[in-house]
């Protein structure tokens, strides 16, 4: 009966802490299109790809981003990361 009650009083306690747009099993930030746009040209002015190490600030997963294992990321994919909550 103990561990019922605890457990009812952890589920309310972390549906009170919810931010809106949080969507469980993804991480990240959750940015507009616009705010994705804008921090890919912060990154990559000129429009070219991003290496590991340019992009480290931005994310915890350059892997997944890196969709087509080439070691860089382009904006197609820096996009997709971005609206799939990987960008920071």
């Amino acid at each position: 009966m103990r561990l019922a009650i605890v457990a009812a009083l952890v589920l309310i306690c972390a549906a009170g802490n919810a931010q809106p747009g949080y969507k469980p099993g993804k991480p990240g930030s959750g940015m507009t299109d616009a705010k994705c746009e804008a921090t890919w040209i912060a990154v990559s002015p000129n429009g070219d790809t991003i290496s590991k190490d340019k992009l480290a600030p931005y994310t915890f997963d350059f892997t997944t981003l890196d969709t087509d294992n080439d070691g860089t990321i382009d904006a197609n994919e820096f996009m997709a990361g971005c609206k799939g909550g990987l960008i920071r």
